[in-house]
């Protein structure tokens, strides 16, 4: 379901989490127009996951740029800025990630394009911000992670400071500047009037940590948060919050009774920590308690006493063991997509539903310039260096 079809999106941005962004709206039927450097492209053509590459570009570019367009513009070369300045007046979105000053010196910043069209709905990400004194530093999710603290909220007491294994920064930054990138399209449906929306990296790493920040802004005493010493999964939850060891794989419990938990697996050691205040003030020996007591039978048989129960558990497993399982396999999560060459690649879906019609498309990931020559027919982009129109 297109609920953005007619909607025209400028894509100048690369690498993550611009190009995501960018996605989700092509994901909603917007017509993403993705501007490129000739020859070069997007960097992220080139930025691989295990050296994978189809038709000669990374799986990662191919994935996050899948149902778009692209249009090949030198930015410095006049005849082609001209270009750009007449597409503009028929867009609908921009969304840029360059460093704070860049697009102003192309003479695309957003006052510039607002007088080109005012109702423009202008999307901005930086790392850090336009000012401050980390402005110019590379926005770049692994080193945002460890600039806002992140990286202490995982591993164990005695393990350096851990990163996740995802983009998260990017990805969590993407979700809410397309909030607000269609709060301001609802907005000029209205008013007539575009706007500006500017988000930094590091601010999406600060949203993403409002629980645990909170948590500390608040307390009388801001100590530090502190990792468990073994099997840390949250900082500021107390026992059982972990994975665990079975006999033959692994176990997941959320939060839950210590006691209730005891009873349930018939490990009288837990049945002595009866105030609740131990479950976090004691937490590493509980959770030692816990390892020792959950190896000696497998996941399943753990499962089948405390599923029943309504006690929150899971079993860990891995991709190979996920994608099998008819859990996964019933959301229908995965799509084929189709790139220029012919070669198929399976990705994976918008992950909403819209009046239970899930959102799939078979147009992959466009070569550069694959489709400069149609926009210049389709908006008219004729112009001269002697005299644009």
């Amino acid at each position: 379901m297109k609920v953005l079809e007619g909607v025209v999106v400028l894509d100048f941005s690369q690498y993550l989490a611009g190009p995501v962004s960018a996605l989700r709206l092509a994901d909603l039927g917007a017509r993403v127009i993705k501007i490129e450097r000739p020859n070069a492209g997007d960097g992220s053509r080139q930025l691989t996951l295990s050296n994978l590459r189809i038709d000669g570009e990374s799986t990662v570019f191919q994935s996050m740029n899948r149902n778009k367009e692209s249009y090949a513009a030198n930015l410095k070369d006049q005849n082609d800025i001209e270009k750009i300045r007449l597409l503009i007046k028929k867009a609908d979105i921009i969304i840029e990630n360059f460093r704070p000053g860049t697009m102003r010196k192309l003479g695309l910043d957003y006052e510039t394009v607002n007088k080109l069209n005012p109702g423009i709905i202008y999307g901005s990400i930086t790392g850090y911000g336009k000012e401050g004194p980390w402005k110019d530093k590379p926005g770049q999710d692994l080193l945002v992670q460890s600039m806002s603290g992140l990286t202490w909220l995982n591993g164990n007491m005695n393990q350096p400071p851990t990163p996740f294994g995802l983009a998260v920064i990017d990805l969590h930054t993407s979700s809410m500047f397309v909030q607000t990138l269609i709060g301001l399209l609802y907005k000029r449906h209205q008013t007539r009037e575009g706007g500006l929306v500017e988000i930094s990296l590091m601010e999406a790493a600060l949203d993403y940590q409002f629980e645990v920040l909170s948590a500390y802004l608040n307390k009388e005493q801001q100590d530090l948060p502190v990792r468990s010493e073994f099997n840390n999964a949250h900082t500021y939850l107390g026992a059982p919050y972990g994975i665990y060891e079975t006999l033959n794989g692994f176990i997941a419990l959320a939060m839950g009774s210590i006691l209730t938990l005891g009873e349930l697996l018939k490990c009288e050691s837990l049945l002595k920590y009866r105030e609740i205040s131990s479950w976090f003030d004691q937490r590493d020996e509980i959770k030692q308690i816990l390892n020792s007591h959950l190896k000696t039978k497998t996941t399943n048989y753990w499962l089948e006493i405390l599923e029943p129960a309504d006690y929150w558990c899971a079993e860990v497993l891995n991709w190979e063991s996920a994608l099998e399982h008819e859990g996964i396999k019933s959301l229908d999560m995965f799509q084929e997509i189709e790139l220029p060459s012919g070669t198929k690649l399976k990705t994976t879906r918008y992950p909403v539903k819209i009046n239970e019609q899930v959102i799939k498309y078979a147009k992959g990931a466009p070569s550069i310039g694959e489709h400069t020559d149609l926009i210049d027919e389709q908006f008219k982009l004729w112009v001269t260096q002697d005299n644009p129109k």
